[in-house]
This record gives C-alpha cells, sequence and structure tokens, in this order.
C-alpha cells in the first residue's frame, strides 16, 4: 500500500476512482482505511475518494506513545490528516468519517475551513468527546492481550452481522449465513485491529475523555458551518444519540437521519446502502 509523508511521520493511504471531486474518508478508532473498500466499487463516477490510516493504525507508523498519550491526540490526528493532504496536493475536498474520525473532523474543520466542503458523518463521535472510566480502558487494555476479546468486542460494532442470540455475554458472536465478502474482510479487520499502537488501544479513551471534560471543540460547534449529513444506526450502542441531537442543534447546517436495523458501521455491515448515502450526498457535485 502507498505511504505519504505527514511531518515525521508516514501514513498509509488509499484510493478509488479518478473523478474530479475529492473525498477523504477518516475512518474510527481501531479501525483502517480498509473499512470502505466494500462500498467504494459503488460509488459514483466523477468522485475520486481517498482514505487515510491514522498514525498507529493500518499501515501507518507507530510512534510511540508518550506516557500522557498526547502525541495520538484528536488534535494530533488532524494534523496528520492536514500534512498528508499538503503533499497529495488535495487543496480542497469534502470529507467523509465514521465513529471517532468525526471529532478528528471537527478539529480539521475548525483548522482550517475554506479547505473543506460537505461534510458525510456516520455514526460520529461529536465534538462532545466521550466518557471512559478505568473499567473501559481496563477492557482496551484486555483487548491488547486477547484476540478472541478482541474479536467479541469489535463484533458489537457491527451487530447487524451476527446472530441476535450469539451476542450474548459469554457467546461466542456468530455470523449471519450468506455474507461472505463481509465475513472475510471482518476477519482481515481483527487482525489489523490487534496490531494497532497502545497509542490506539488507550489513548484514543484516554483523549476522548480530556475532549469530553474540557468542552473546548463543544464551544466551537456554531463554528461548524459546513452542511454535515450525519447517520446514526439504531442499533449502534456505541454513540449516544443525545449527543447526536445536540450537535445537530448547535450546528448550523447539520441533518440527523436515523437509519432502521443497522449498528455503528454500515460502510462494513450493509456497505451498499452506505454506498447509496455516500452518493446521495457527494454525486454530482462539481469541482
Amino acid at each position: 500500500m502507498p505511504r505519504v509523508q505527514a511531518g515525521e511521520i508516514e501514513l498509509g493511504w488509499r484510493e478509488w476512482g479518478r473523478g474530479e471531486v475529492t473525498v477523504v474518508f477518516i475512518h474510527g478508532n481501531l479501525a483502517s482505511k480498509d473499512w470502505i473498500e466494500l462500498a467504494a466499487p459503488l460509488f459514483p463516477t466523477g468522485l475520486r475518494v481517498i482514505a487515510i490510516d491514522w498514525r498507529g493504525c493500518g499501515d501507518s507508523d507507530r510512534p510511540k506513545p508518550a506516557a500522557d498519550y498526547s502525541n495520538y491526540s484528536m488534535q494530533q490526528h488532524a494534523e496528520d490528516m492536514l500534512a498528508a493532504l499538503d503533499v497529495l496536493d488535495i487543496g480542497y475536498c469534502h470529507l467523509a468519517t465514521h465513529s471517532t474520525g468525526g471529532i478528528i473532523a471537527a478539529r480539521m474543520l475548525l483548522m482550517q475551513p475554506q479547505r473543506f466542503g460537505r461534510v458525510f458523518a456516520l455514526d460520529p463521535v461529536t465534538p462532545l468527546g466521550m466518557t471512559f472510566n478505568a473499567d473501559q480502558i481496563g477492557l482496551f487494555r484486555a483487548m491488547m492481550a486477547s484476540k478472541d476479546l478482541t474479536r467479541t468486542i469489535m463484533a458489537t460494532a457491527a451487530s447487524s452481522l451476527f446472530v441476535p442470540e450469539s451476542m450474548a455475554p459469554n457467546v461466542v458472536p456468530r455470523f449471519r449465513e450468506g455474507l461472505k465478502d463481509i465475513q472475510a474482510l471482518f476477519d482481515r479487520i481483527i487482525e489489523q485491529t490487534f496490531g494497532v499502537s497502545e497509542g490506539i488501544w488507550i489513548g484514543t479513551p484516554v483523549n476522548l475523555t480530556k475532549e469530553r471534560e474540557s468542552r473546548e471543540l463543544e464551544r466551537c460547534m456554531p463554528e461548524l458551518k459546513h452542511p454535515h449529513l450525519v447517520l446514526w444506526g439504531e442499533w449502534d450502542g456505541w454513540i449516544l444519540p443525545a449527543d447526536l441531537h445536540v450537535m445537530a442543534d448547535a450546528m448550523p447546517d447539520c441533518r440527523l437521519v436515523i437509519v432502521p436495523r443497522v449498528g455503528h458501521s454500515m460502510n462494513l455491515e450493509v456497505p451498499a446502502l452506505y454506498a447509496g448515502y455516500f452518493g446521495a450526498w457527494f454525486g454530482g457535485l462539481t469541482a
């Protein structure tokens, strides 16, 4: 996979399409650029879609985390992405985000608002951040040591892919029948997840908690004037719908859509549906 220089590190990236309108995908925590690979072939012609791995994820470098995880902050990820866009010579683009990619994008928009157009946010972590207690951070540490536990927890981020009865405590999640390529991608994603930096495993919940406590971005939401389409899967157990309503009310141009019978990761769970929303939001735009 190609890599792009972003300050002192290199980030992995992928590209789909050769259109004149550029959309940059910012993935979520414990994830990678590959989370849209099944949806990307279904995107409209006329788009060039680029996905970039965070530092510590996918094919990117894994710098040693600072003691306070400050080099894995949301601000640092945003600065990495902007540096990568500079090297890739992307002066103007639209953004598609998933989960924690949403709050990273918010920081990008605030730093360089003129550089971006529309935003398509799937189950985003809002500018309010999130709160993780010691037990929850301990669960992430346990995941670092157990691929089986990682798979079980990650299954909750794509809940519609699994037999509901198998999502109970102390039960191994079982895929629904007929998923084929989606199941293969999920299994590959678990391998990727198990290899991310401690700066991701622990740094992300630590830094999202700092975002929640500081309320810095919450106060800036009225400044986020870019048109936003926000999707929330009704089976998403990770993102609080109350936070999304606060964001939609505070931001000047933000539409919230609740999608039935899908969990936290429509891009993985129902790639064709994700591509449909993606195309409706970005298709037909001019450069």
